[in-house]
């Protein structure tokens, strides 16, 4: 059977996924941003993750004149801003309490939506398809022990698993 865009995204959809929003500061100095699940570790020395961009978003701009940017993953409850943020509306930080990166070049820190967030800088970009892959390593992070919040077939739902956010041991 041939795999339509449409059929992709139901295939993608079909396994529930972390919502992060990611951030950048614009050439203008104006916050920007996005809702996003294509994001994934990449290596662990140097640290060194992906996130894939809209050719169409108003983000990609930022995050390529910046070469910074950041990933703040959602904790259940937030996703009254994950709507926001996969908008293209102009007030996306109307309403958002947020703080400038010290590392990643300003880019918005949303540290009361996260659960845990990473500050990047690019090392590459690749093309591909409708979207770009920005490779960015990871020179400041903070995980936060919030419950995640999950996106699954079209739908935000909290995480129903053991509800252990503690510390693991080491």
């Amino acid at each position: 059977m041939a795999v339509d865009s449409g059929s992709f995204r139901e295939l993608f959809g079909s396994f529930p996924t972390a919502v992060s929003i990611v951030t950048a500061l614009g050439p203008d100095g104006e916050p920007r941003g996005f809702t996003c699940n294509a994001m994934s570790a990449v290596s662990a020395d140097p640290p060194l993750l992906l996130v894939c961009v809209d050719l169409r978003s108003q983000t990609l701009e930022a995050m390529s004149t910046s070469k910074s940017f950041v990933v703040n993953v959602l904790a259940d409850g937030g996703q009254d801003a994950a709507l926001v943020f996969a908008s293209r509306s102009d007030g996306k930080f109307a309403e958002v309490d947020w703080q400038p990166s010290k590392v990643a070049g300003g880019a918005p820190v949303l540290r009361s939506l996260a659960l845990a967030y990473a500050e990047c800088n690019v090392v590459q970009t690749v093309e591909a398809g409708d979207h770009v892959v920005f490779f960015a390593r990871v020179d400041g992070a903070e995980v936060l022990r919030r419950p995640p919040m999950l996106y699954h077939r079209g739908a935000f739902s909290a995480w129903e698993g053991s509800g252990a956010f503690a510390a693991p041991a080491r």
